[in-house]
């Protein structure tokens, strides 16, 4: 059941990939610019369960590292969004204080993005990869955090809609 229900989000995300990848990448955004991949996914893990979130960080990682401009090498966003997927799941599992309140979720989105690109130039300083200055990478996970806290209020309820639907879940923002 639960299998179906992930091959049913496949689609979703694969859309949201070619949304990423053909639209978002080419716009020339201030500090970092914005990834509706990382955030569609981990609002997308702060409304399931940790083994739902993991799956979706799985997945979602995947299609990042297949990404042309990804730098790294093939793994590391999937290890990461793994991490963090199901990090943000398992905070917000079980307490519906989180998931009824909208803001909650955006906060826990913002500090998943921060996350995220903190772990991404952590493990790519321990894999050796050039990452430029230490000001420069706190100046793309603030804007990444910028950008990620300015979309994710407008996707939030898209998201919980199309969550609504693939899980029949009544929980809706």
């Amino acid at each position: 059941m639960i299998s179906r229900r992930f091959l049913l989000s496949f689609p979703i995300f694969l859309v949201i990939y070619l949304l990423q990848e053909g639209f978002v990448t080419q716009m020339r955004l201030p500090a970092g610019g914005l990834s509706i991949m990382l955030v569609f996914t981990l609002a997308w893990a702060s409304m399931s369960t940790p083994e739902i979130g993991a799956l979706t960080g799985f997945g979602a990682g995947l299609l990042m590292d297949l990404s042309p401009t990804t730098p790294g090498p093939l793994g590391q966003w999937t290890l990461i969004m793994i991490l963090v997927s199901f990090v943000l799941s398992f905070l917000s599992y079980g307490d519906d204080h989180v998931r009824a309140n909208p803001l909650n979720i955006v906060f826990l989105v913002i500090g998943g993005v921060i996350g995220a690109q903190l772990s991404f130039a952590l493990l790519g300083f321990l894999l050796g990869q050039e990452l430029g200055s230490f000001t420069q990478v706190l100046l793309v996970c603030a804007g990444s955090a910028f950008w990620g806290g300015v979309v994710t209020p407008i996707f939030l309820p898209i998201i919980s809609r199309l969550h609504a639907m693939v899980f029949g879940t009544v929980s809706r923002i």
